[in-house]
């Protein structure tokens, strides 16, 4: 019961990130959107040996996190079950890619003729490629907690229907969004009632758990019969509506200076080092 209250809590905190007043808020979402997606791409086109390029891609989430007013600890705490997964692509690369691409440490001569360093750590291409996988995940993953963030999810739908994106899997997505809160909500009251009925008892009962689940489905059918009802009372025909103000000159540099920026890191990564 706790652990459901805690999401709950965690997901209320996102939405009133999402709510506030921050300019980063306020900029249009489907500029924030398109950089978003133009920076995964951008991330996910790097080669795996380009670990200098991957080390200036780190300017977006710094950026967004410093200039969004965002807690890092928090972003990755909230990303906690995806992170790991996305930490461990490529963990294997160092038992199969052995070669040497460079030794850490020794004499300027031994490095310059490719020689091995006295004293010098070997670094193989399958530690690089490790690390470079590593940082292409989460860089994707922070990429997308800002967004999330700093926009709701009535401004992503909206931005998804500007890209033509089919109404069924726009709407598919936002009700799934909303109806974590309700169904968070009712499995909550629930476990209330359960806890209450077996105080003695620590946590439910595994025979009990059908018995719930079964419930929690009904009920969840009952609660999204209401909600469609009174979605068509008022108006809903099958179309997503949104209020969002127009694309100004500044959500148009903001989009331009970060295509700019991704493109830029992508194609001269090499004259930085």
């Amino acid at each position: 019961m706790k652990a459901i209250e805690d999401n709950l809590h965690e997901l209320n905190k996102l939405q009133n990130l999402q709510q506030r007043s921050h300019w980063m808020n306020l900029i249009h979402p489907l500029g924030k959107l398109l950089v978003c997606v133009l920076y995964i791409l951008v991330v996910a086109s790097f080669n795996k040996y380009d670990l200098q390029g991957m080390i200036l891609m780190a300017i977006f989430p710094v950026f967004g996190f410093v200039a969004g007013e965002l807690s890092f600890k928090e972003g990755v705490y909230r990303m906690r079950l995806i992170l790991p997964l996305v930490l461990f692509v490529g963990i294997f690369n160092p038992f199969f890619d052995k070669e040497i691409l460079f030794y850490i440490g020794g004499t300027a001569k031994e490095l310059s003729a490719g020689a091995e360093a006295t004293g010098g750590i070997p670094v193989t291409g399958g530690l690089v490629s490790m690390l470079t996988l590593m940082l292409k995940g989460f860089y994707c993953v922070l990429s997308a907690y800002i967004l999330i963030a700093t926009t709701s999810i009535e401004e992503i739908c909206y931005a998804l229907r500007k890209l033509h994106i089919p109404k069924v899997i726009v709407m598919v997505i936002l009700l799934i969004y909303r109806y974590f809160g309700l169904m968070g909500n009712e499995a909550d009251r629930i476990a209330t009632a359960y806890a209450l009925r077996a105080p003695s008892q620590k946590g439910i009962n595994y025979k009990a758990w059908g018995p719930l689940v079964g419930q929690w489905l009904l009920r969840s059918m009952d609660r999204a019969g209401v909600v469609y009802e009174s979605m068509v009372l008022r108006g809903f025909r099958g179309e997503f509506w949104s209020k969002t103000r127009g694309f100004k000159p500044s959500d148009m540099v903001y989009a331009i200076a970060w295509t700019v920026i991704f493109l830029a890191i992508r194609f001269g990564s090499g004259y930085f080092f």
